[in-house]
């Protein structure tokens, strides 16, 4: 009847959160050496990239559909 109701919607914030760091690692990374400017941070952004798409897609999953 309302295919609306029946759709799952990921978590506005983590989208949000995934699509700023993909975008930061991306600027970050110096694709003529192959190597990030800094790579301390750049370990903390690909650890919490890594974590958010987990988050998003454990919440997609376990989150019952109406």
């Amino acid at each position: 009847m309302n295919d609306k109701k029946n759709k799952k919607t990921p978590n506005f914030f983590l989208v949000i959160i995934v699509l700023i760091l993909g975008q930061v690692l991306f600027e970050k990374f110096d694709f003529e050496n192959l190597k990030f400017e800094k790579p301390a941070l750049a370990i903390l952004y690909i650890v919490v990239f890594v974590f958010s798409i987990y988050l998003l897609i454990r919440d997609y999953k376990n989150r019952p559909e109406k």
